[in-house]
C-alpha cells in the first residue's frame, strides 16, 4: 500500500487521523496509521481491508501510486480557506481529475489539449481583454454570448470538476502532467450548488488563471477576472447591445442582459464600466444600491448552474462497452447506475413457451417502456435547450 495514496483518500474524505481510526473501529492507532503515511510502516491485509472500507473504494486503489503529478494555480488572494480546507480540495481534485484521463485512455481519447497553458502573454490588467479574445478566436467562438460555459469548456478538454466544499472556497485550477513534465489534463474547479451567473464567471476567471501568463508585476486576480467578464462578454457585442456611452442602467435592463450573458449584476456593471460605457460615478452609486437592495448576496433571478456533461456521458459509454464494471462507474459518479439488462437465454425459452397473445402483450408492454423512457429524455433535452436559448 502507498502512503501517499491513503493520505490522499483520507484528505479528500475530510478525515482526521484519529477519525478514520474511529471508523475502522480502532482496529489502529492513530500513530499506526501516520506511519502508514509516511511510509515508516505497513498495515496488514486486514488492515488494508478495513481502510478500503472505510474510505469507500476498493483495496486496489490503495496499492496505486497516483498516475499524474497535478500542479495547482494558487487559491485567489484573501482566500479564507484555511490549511486543512485546502489539502482537502487539492486531494478530492487530484482524485477526480486522475479518474478522468484514466478514462479518456481507456476510451482511447486523445490526450492532446487544445489549450494555451499559460501561453497567452499579456502586460497589464487591461492587456487581459485581448487575451480573452484571442482565446476566443483560437476556439473560434465568435462574438455572441456564450450559451454554456461548461459545454465550451469540455469541448475544448478542459475537464469541469464540481466539488462540495466550505463556502469560502471560490475555485481553483490545475494542471496534470506526466513524468517528463507534459501536460496531458487540465480543469477548472468550482463549489457544488452556487448560481448559475456566479458558476459560469468562476468557471471562465479560472479559465483565466491557466491560459494567461501574468507577469509578476500584473496583479493576477484582476487580470484573471478581466479575463473571465471578457471572455463572456466581448466587448464589441456588448457595446452593441448596451451602447458606446451611457449616464444611467436600470435594474431591469441589468436582468436582461443577465439573463443574455449568464452574469451577475454585479459583474455586469463592473463589466460596463470597465469598457467605459458608463462613468465610475454611476458605477459606484450602484455599488451602494447593491449593498442597500441586499443583492450582494442574493441577486433576483438567480439563474440556474450549468451542469458538466462529459465524464457522465463517457462513463457510461465506458460502462456499455465493458471498459469499466459497474463498481467503477458509481465510484466516478458517486451514484448508482442502472443498466439495462438483455434477456437471459432461459427468459427467451420461457417467453417463448407463452400463447402468442401473451408474448405479443409482453413485448408491447416493453416497447411502450423504451418509448416512455426515450419521450423523457427528449422533454429534458428540449428543456434545456430552452433554457439556453433563453439564457
Amino acid at each position: 500500500m502507498t502512503g501517499s495514496r491513503l493520505k490522499q483518500l483520507r484528505q479528500a474524505r475530510g478525515l482526521s487521523l484519529e477519525a478514520l481510526a474511529a471508523r475502522m473501529g480502532a482496529i489502529v492507532t492513530r500513530q499506526a496509521l501516520w506511519k502508514y503515511e509516511q511510509g515508516k510502516s505497513h498495515p496488514s491485509a486486514l488492515v488494508v481491508g478495513k481502510l478500503a472500507v472505510a474510505l469507500g473504494v476498493r483495496s486496489a486503489i490503495l496499492w496505486q501510486e497516483p498516475a499524474v503529478q497535478l500542479r495547482f494555480v494558487a487559491y485567489r488572494k484573501g482566500s479564507r480557506l484555511l490549511k486543512r480546507d485546502q489539502e482537502q480540495v487539492q486531494s478530492k481534485v487530484t482524485l477526480a481529475l486522475e479518474d478522468r484521463l484514466r478514462l479518456k485512455e481507456r476510451t482511447g481519447q486523445s490526450s492532446e489539449l487544445h489549450l494555451p497553458v499559460q501561453g497567452i502573454a499579456i502586460v497589464s490588467v487591461e492587456d487581459a481583454e485581448r487575451a480573452a479574445e484571442e482565446l476566443r478566436n483560437l476556439w473560434n467562438l465568435g462574438i455572441d454570448p456564450i450559451a454554456s460555459v461548461t459545454g465550451i469548456l469540455e469541448d475544448h478538454d478542459v475537464h469541469v470538476i464540481e466539488i462540495e466544499a466550505d463556502e469560502k472556497f471560490d475555485g481553483i485550477s490545475a494542471v496534470a502532467e506526466d513524468e517528463g513534465g507534459y501536460v496531458i489534463g487540465a480543469a477548472v474547479v468550482t463549489r457544488h450548488g452556487i448560481a448559475g451567473e456566479r458558476q459560469r464567471l468562476d468557471l471562465t476567471h479560472e479559465l483565466g488563471h491557466l491560459v494567461l501568463n501574468i507577469p509578476p508585476e500584473v496583479d493576477e486576480e484582476k487580470a484573471a477576472f478581466r479575463f473571465g467578464a471578457a471572455f463572456l462578454a466581448p466587448r464589441e457585442t456588448i457595446l452593441q447591445k448596451v451602447g458606446k456611452k451611457r449616464f444611467s442602467v436600470q435594474l431591469a435592463e441589468l436582468l436582461l442582459l443577465k439573463r443574455s450573458y449568464g452574469m451577475s449584476i454585479q459583474a455586469l456593471l463592473r463589466r460596463l464600466r470597465d469598457v467605459e460605457i458608463i462613468p465610475e460615478s454611476h458605477y459606484r452609486q450602484w455599488c451602494i444600491q447593491i449593498n442597500r437592495l441586499g443583492f450582494r448576496k442574493n441577486e433576483p433571478d438567480p439563474l440556474p448552474p450549468e451542469q458538466p456533461q462529459w465524464l457522465r456521458r463517457t462513463v457510461l459509454r465506458a460502462l456499455a462497452e465493458g471498459l469499466l464494471i459497474r463498481e467503477e462507474a458509481e465510484s466516478m459518479l458517486g451514484e448508482k447506475v442502472e443498466m439495462d439488462q438483455p434477456l437471459t437465454l432461459l427468459e427467451r425459452r420461457a417467453l417463448m413457451k407463452l400463447p402468442l397473445f401473451e408474448r405479443r402483450r409482453i413485448l408491447a408492454e416493453q416497447s411502450e417502456k423504451i418509448a416512455s423512457h426515450y419521450e423523457e429524455d427528449t422533454e429534458w433535452r428540449e428543456l434545456q435547450v430552452g433554457d439556453i436559448v433563453d439564457y
